[in-house]
């Protein structure tokens, strides 16, 4: 009645040695770290810069538990958080000797202490939240009048080549304000005009103003147009500070909006707020320009001082495969900029070498397409911005007339037309943004967040499991036991799951031992009531447990759905909450049930009669009643 099939028996141990596994990670701790990663698409971290951190290091005397290269770069355990200082300020001067220039990111890191066969495992430690953990916290407000603004400056080049491609007379397009205004000479071109633009442009209002020879036609963004507009820059900016936080390698950042025109960024385990401000305010942009090849001939053979300007053009590096530079000359004149960009990625040429093929609006494609027709067999380069900071990516001789479509190669690999393909796609902000709040949370508040949470949870247990063991007895140590192995499953999920840990999840965590106890009483009592009922004990064993699932079903299934709609529905705290609270009630469930049962049944399955049970008092109708009554 009261036994279990083996293959229960073993799930349930096999569920308790995985939570014992994935568990793990979070005793071992975090020792500090310097992470080394690049700060420019043309510098890569590879084994090469391994080595020189290692050398770096080594000639300056300091110690290390380990310097190894992953995805996001190359980083450096240290023993103690002064070492870890000092070895970042050697770094920082190897690596970037123009602090104006910084080449490549030393920035301050955690990492976990747990031995390498649990990691092999994928058993690593939660993340901690920005409570716990401390960093950084911004809220950016995004300048959405530079958005409209862009889009209108864009509107009107539109307009003009689409007017002109029509040739349709008119006396000027310009914006005025938060409108294009287009004149006209008479009534009849005005009209045509107005189709034409209403055929091509539906996102734009149009209206008629002016009469005699000042025609006028006034064209400003549908609200519909417009909201998609902001819709879009905040997503877009959004990604691009995702892109840029996944150079740095920060653990779980928080990177959402909030609002219509606000987002949040939270950075666990970062201090320097310097760096962080100066990797928001990031642009990467595209410039296409003409080479002066005569005055690049003269800086490269030394005949003109490259510091000693040339006029009328701007000198730029062109990095060479073997690290070194080589000045390169470019005309004033922008053939086109990263405006006119709407796709880059990933290839490789005719000749198999690595490339980026790069597509670009139609405004940008005809003008493409007119500067390549009369300049065939000149040097055209490709710039990339940075900073404030050019740097030609590529130079080759245009030898034919392209348009929307071209590819930009050089001596880049695989890995490296990837990066670019990606700084270029969503390297540049779709609007300026401004912080308007800004905190940092030290790394010594976040740890008494964390030893005042753990010592809440871990007395709250005692309390349990003391009422629990007094009360029920070997019942009571019974349900400590399930207990204890919910609160090693709930650990051990969030630990797979790579789930951020936050107060608000401590307190859920907390929640959850509470709720996990009360199915655990409901089955006590459930015993107590057959055994009042005069049911032999191994019946009252079988039935408390059957009846009393069906009460802890209702009543978690209750709870589930309002966790899953502060799942959905919730954002930031009230989401980390959501998440430990959900998984809680999935982990009490089935330590509840069926870890308990099965403690019970290896303890009094076997045996056929039971005299009692060591379940605490238990009373029973007229047992205490005086005579007669």
């Amino acid at each position: 009645m009261n036994r279990y099939p083996l293959w229960k028996y073993i799930i349930v141990v096999i569920a308790l040695l995985f939570g014992l596994v994935y568990t793990l990670p979070n005793f071992f701790g975090e020792s500090p770290a310097v992470q080394i990663s690049s700060a420019k698409v043309t510098f890569k971290v590879d084994t090469a810069t391994l080595e020189r951190v290692e050398s770096t290091l080594k000639a300056a005397g300091i110690a290390t538990s380990g310097v190894f290269l992953d995805a996001t770069g190359v980083k450096v355990r240290l023993e103690d958080i002064d070492t870890q200082l000092k070895a970042k300020d050697i770094l920082e001067r190897q690596f970037n000797p123009d602090p104006a220039d910084p080449r490549y990111m030393v920035a301050l890191n955690l990492l976990s202490r747990s031995p390498r066969w649990l990691g092999s495992l994928g058993a690593l430690p939660m993340y901690l939240g920005l409570d716990l953990r401390g960093g950084v916290h911004f809220l950016l407000q995004v300048d959405m009048k530079s958005v409209q603004t862009k889009q209108l400056d864009a509107t009107v080049a539109d307009l003009r080549g689409l007017l002109r491609d029509k040739t349709i007379r008119h006396g000027g397009v310009g914006r005025e304000g938060e409108r294009v205004v287009v004149r006209f000479s008479d009534e009849e071109t005005r009209a045509r005009a107005r189709g034409v633009i209403e055929a091509s442009q539906p996102d734009l209002a149009l209206a008629d103003q002016g009469d005699g020879d000042d025609l006028r036609l006034i064209a400003t963004l549908k609200p519909a147009a417009l909201a998609k507009l902001q819709e879009s820059a905040v997503k877009q900016n959004i990604s691009t500070l995702n892109n840029r936080v996944n150079e740095t390698g920060v653990a779980e950042p928080v990177i959402q909006q909030q609002g219509a025109d606000r987002i949040v960024v939270q950075l666990p385990g970062v201090q320097d707020t310097t760096r962080v401000k100066d990797m928001i305010g990031r642009t990467a942009t595209l410039e296409v320009r003409l080479v002066d090849e005569d005055a690049t001939l003269k800086l490269r053979t030394g005949e003109t001082a490259r510091s000693g300007a040339v006029f009328g053009v701007d000198i730029v590096p062109e990095r060479n495969r073997d690290g070194s530079e080589t000045p390169v000359a470019l005309k004033k004149q922008v053939v086109i900029t990263g405006d006119h960009l709407t796709g880059a990625d990933a290839t490789f040429d005719q000749d198999q070498r690595p490339a980026v093929s790069v597509t670009l609006d139609a405004v940008g494609g005809r003008v493409m397409r007119d500067v390549t027709r009369v300049n065939l067999k000149k040097q055209m380069a490709i710039v990339l911005y940075e900073k404030g900071k050019g740097e030609a990516i590529s130079v080759a001789t245009i030898q034919g007339e392209f348009g929307s479509r071209f590819q930009i190669t050089g001596s880049f690999s695989a890995e490296e037309t990837t990066r670019l393909a990606i700084l270029i796609r969503a390297g540049a902000l779709a609007a300026p943004m401004e912080i308007i709040e800004e905190r940092t949370i030290g790394p010594s508040l976040g740890a008494d967040h964390i030893e005042q949470g753990f010592r809440s949870t871990l007395w709250g247990f005692v309390a349990i499991a003391a009422f629990m063991i007094v009360y029920y007895v070997l019942f009571g140590f019974i349900s400590v036991l399930a207990l204890a192995s919910n609160l090693l499953f709930l650990v051990a999920l969030l630990s797979l799951l790579q789930a951020t840990l936050t107060l608000p999840g401590i307190a859920a965590i907390a929640l959850t031992l509470g709720m996990a106890i009360d199915a655990n009483v409901l089955i006590n009592e459930r015993i107590r009531e057959e055994l009042r009922a005069g049911s032999p004990p191994q019946a009252a064993i079988h039935i408390g447990y059957d009846r009393a699932f069906d009460t802890i079903i209702d009543s978690n299934i209750t709870t589930l759905v309002v966790g899953l709609m502060l799942l959905v529905f919730g954002s930031g705290p009230v989401r980390g909450f959501a998440v430990v609270h959900c998984l809680g009630i999935l982990t009490s469930l089935f330590s509840a049930v069926v870890v308990s049962r099965a403690l019970v049944n290896l303890i009094h399955g076997r045996r056929r009669k039971l005299e009692s049970l060591s379940i605490g008092q238990i009373w029973k109708p007229g047992a205490s009643l005086p005579a007669g009554k």
